[in-house]
C-alpha cells in the first residue's frame, strides 16, 4: 500500500474516532463521510433513515458488488435522572459494564448546538469510603452511573440543565497511535471499516479505475443493534463483503497484524466459494491471513442474508484485541484487509455466468466446484448369517393377565 494511501487512511480513521456515533445518533458522522465521498468525486445517496451507498464505476450493466462498512458504534442512552443528580445508564450495543466504568463521556440533549460531558463511576467509587467493597460489588449497568461535570446534586438540577430520559451518552475514543504501529481507541471496530472503505474509493477514483463490475460501498448506521444492512442495497448484488473486526483472543486463530477470512459466525458458515476465493486471492498475493469461526458475533452479512438478499455474502475482518472495550489494532491489519479487498475488486465474480443473474437452471448451477464426496453405502456385517430371520411374533397387547401388586 502506497506511503501515501496509507497515511490518508490513517488521518480518515482519527478523524472517525472523534466523531461521536452511537447508534441512533449517527447524523454527524454521516455528513462527515458524505462531506469525504464528495470531495473524492464518488456518488451517493442517503436512505430515509441516513443509511449512504455509494457507486464505483464498473464494466458491468448492474451493480454486482458491494462491500459494507458500519459507522456506528456502540454507547448508552439515559434510563434515569436519578435523585443524587447522576444518571442511569442502559447499553446501546452488546457491552460489558466493566468496560463502560472509568469512561469519560458526552451527553447529548435535545439540544444539538450543546453536549455535557462526564464519568461513569460504579456506585461505590472511593476506596476511602468504601474500602474493600469497591472490589466485591457487581460490575453489571445496575450498578453505575454517570457523574457529570456540572453544579448538580438533585434530579431537579438535572432537568434544569435540559437533560432527559432517552438523551444519547456516548463515549470519548482517545485514539493513540503508538511507536510500532499499534492503533489503541474505543470504537475502531466498525470506524476502521469505514476508513479502509475509503481509502479504496480513493484509489479507484485518483486513478481513473473502471472495476470489472460496479461496486456499491454501503456504510451503514445500525449494525451495533443487529440490522445495520437488512435494507438498502441494490437488488442485483452477486457478492457482498462485510469489513468488520476479527476476533484477537484466546482460543481464536485471528491476527492482529494481518486479514483475518472468517469461515463462520453465530448466525452460520458464510459463503462457501467467495471466503475460498478470498482465501485464494490472498495466498496469490502474499497477504498475511488466517481463517477464524466466531462464537459470539454477528455482521451486516447476517442481517443482510436474513432480510432475504439474494448474495453470496463474506466477512473480511482487521484483527481487533478488547473488542467493544478498549480496543487495539495494528496498522498492518488495515492494510491486509485493504490489499485483499482491492485484489477482490479487481477480478471477475466467482462465478462470472452464474452470478451475472439471480437464478438459473440446474444444469448450469456450479455444484461441481464444491467437492463433497458422495456418501457410499457398504455392506452391514451379519456374522455368520446372509439372510434375516424369522419376524418376531411379538406379544398381544394388553395382556390378558394384569400383574398384580
Amino acid at each position: 500500500m502506497p506511503v501515501d494511501d496509507r497515511r490518508w487512511m490513517v488521518d480518515a480513521l482519527l478523524t472517525l474516532l472523534q466523531t461521536p456515533s452511537p447508534s441512533g445518533r449517527t447524523d454527524a458522522v454521516m455528513q462527515l463521510i458524505g462531506s469525504i465521498f464528495d470531495d473524492l468525486g464518488v456518488p451517493f445517496t442517503l436512505t430515509r433513515r441516513g443509511a449512504l451507498t455509494a457507486e464505483l464505476p464498473g464494466k458491468s450493466a448492474t451493480t454486482d458488488r458491494a462491500i459494507v462498512v458500519h459507522a456506528d458504534t456502540i454507547g448508552c442512552m439515559v434510563r434515569e435522572l436519578k435523585d443524587n443528580g447522576r444518571l442511569q445508564l442502559i447499553p446501546v450495543g452488546t457491552f460489558s459494564a466493566r468496560f463502560a466504568a472509568g469512561a469519560r463521556v458526552r451527553i447529548f440533549t435535545d439540544d444539538n448546538d450543546q453536549f455535557i460531558t462526564g464519568t461513569v463511576m460504579p456506585l461505590k467509587a472511593s476506596g476511602h469510603a468504601f474500602g474493600d467493597e469497591i472490589d466485591t460489588q457487581p460490575t453489571d449497568w445496575e450498578h453505575v452511573e454517570v457523574r457529570i461535570d456540572r453544579k448538580v446534586t438533585t434530579r431537579d438540577d438535572l432537568v434544569d440543565l435540559g437533560l432527559n430520559v432517552g438523551d444519547f451518552v456516548a463515549f470519548i475514543t482517545s485514539p493513540e497511535l503508538t511507536e510500532d504501529d499499534f492503533i489503541v481507541s474505543r470504537h475502531l471496530d466498525g470506524k476502521a471499516g469505514v476508513a479502509i472503505a475509503l481509502a479504496l474509493a480513493r484509489n479507484v477514483m485518483a486513478n481513473n479505475v473502471v472495476l470489472p463490475h460496479r461496486t456499491t460501498i454501503m456504510v451503514t448506521i445500525t449494525e451495533e443493534v443487529g440490522h445495520g444492512a437488512s435494507s438498502g442495497l441494490p437488488p442485483d448484488v452477486a457478492e457482498l463483503i462485510s469489513v468488520d473486526n476479527a476476533v484477537c483472543a484466546p482460543g481464536q486463530h485471528s491476527l492482529e497484524q494481518g486479514v483475518t477470512i472468517p469461515m463462520a459466525d453465530m448466525h452460520g458458515p458464510f459463503d462457501y466459494h467467495l471466503t475460498r476465493n478470498l482465501l485464494r486471492l490472498a495466498k496469490e498475493r502474499g497477504i498475511a491471513h488466517a481463517r477464524d469461526v466466531f462464537r459470539f458475533y454477528r455482521s451486516d452479512a447476517a442481517a443482510a442474508i436474513e432480510a432475504g438478499a439474494n448474495t453470496r455474502a463474506a466477512l473480511v475482518a482487521f484483527g481487533l484485541d478488547g473488542s467493544h472495550g478498549w480496543e487495539r489494532s495494528h496498522l498492518d491489519s488495515l492494510e491486509a484487509c485493504y490489499l485483499l479487498l482491492e485484489s477482490w475488486l479487481r477480478t471477475p465474480l466467482t462465478f462470472a455466468t452464474w452470478d451475472a443473474k439471480p437464478s438459473g437452471k440446474l444444469r448450469d448451477f456450479p455444484s461441481s466446484k464444491q467437492p463433497a464426496p458422495s456418501e457410499q453405502w457398504v455392506p452391514l456385517s451379519r456374522g455368520d448369517f446372509t439372510e434375516p430371520g424369522d419376524v418376531s411374533p411379538g406379544e398381544p397387547w394388553p395382556p390378558a393377565e394384569v400383574p398384580q401388586p
